[in-house]
């Protein structure tokens, strides 16, 4: 079924997802080059069955619960890692259907976009207490390493809210000063490589080696301190940017009237 003037198929769905994306200037590399594009297809099919974006991002959150669930509870085998990757890349798929289907639909909601992010919030927190529970469980660890995944909490936390909260003062900034929404730039194939270790997708990979217990371990300690490391170089970042905002601000900048 279509709405009056949306698109007529899964087909012509899709192909007018693909004119509809977010900007992918900044995305990192899993989430641009695979998660998007698999979210556009999830988009394109909840389109035909008249799904609304809220169901899609409640679909999200009960395939990423599924994947921490078996993480927590189930033996770190080879099965497991595989059973958990597909449920995380699944919900974080359907993760990015929610806002294409927002934007096929004509434009979302900020309830929409407030669940969404709350969602994310939880998860991006959850998804290391699992890794703490599944080390304590199955690991022949030291103690002191159980405190990797709860850095890597704290780090990861951190890390996503200040990249919301930067995005949403520079939003309000020009809503403010009536400038217009930046255009639509390609991925700067160097920065996008940078942010590698801060890639949701590219965790959810890690859990394959699960079976492998060291390989694992070492795996997942790399990506925590890559991704502190990032978080603290980038902090700087935001912070220049928002000083930039507050400059602005202060000098009464506005956009010309045309």
């Amino acid at each position: 079924m279509s709405e009056q003037g949306g698109p007529r198929g899964f087909r012509d769905a899709h192909s007018r997802l693909r004119h509809v994306q977010k900007s992918a200037k900044g995305g990192p590399p899993y989430s641009l080059f695979v998660n998007r594009p698999l979210g556009r297809l999830i988009a394109a099919a909840a389109y035909q069955v008249n799904l609304t974006p809220n169901q899609v991002t409640y679909l999200s959150a009960a395939l990423t619960a599924a994947g921490l669930i078996v993480l927590s509870l189930a033996p770190a085998t080879w099965l497991t890692g595989i059973l958990v990757t597909c449920c995380l890349a699944l919900g974080y798929a359907f993760d990015s259907a929610d806002g294409q289907l927002a934007r096929l639909r004509g434009g979302g909601s900020f309830a929409g976009e407030w669940l969404d992010h709350m969602i994310d919030s939880v998860k991006v927190a959850a998804i290391h207490v699992a890794v703490l529970i599944s080390l304590y469980r199955n690991f022949d660890l030291p103690h002191g390493w159980l405190l990797v995944p709860l850095g890597f909490a704290v780090v990861s936390s951190v890390h996503f809210f200040g990249m919301i909260l930067v995005d949403l003062m520079v939003r309000i900034h020009r809503a403010t000063i009536g400038a217009p929404a930046p255009p639509r730039a390609p991925a700067e194939m160097l920065k996008t490589a940078l942010k590698l270790p801060t890639d949701y997708g590219i965790l959810c990979l890690t859990f394959l080696l699960l079976g492998a217990h060291q390989v694992f371990f070492g795996t997942y300690t790399v990506l925590a301190v890559a991704t502190a490391g990032y978080t603290v170089l980038v902090a700087g970042k935001w912070r220049r940017d928002v000083l930039a905002l507050d400059a602005d601000r202060r000098a009464g900048r506005t956009v010309p009237t045309p």
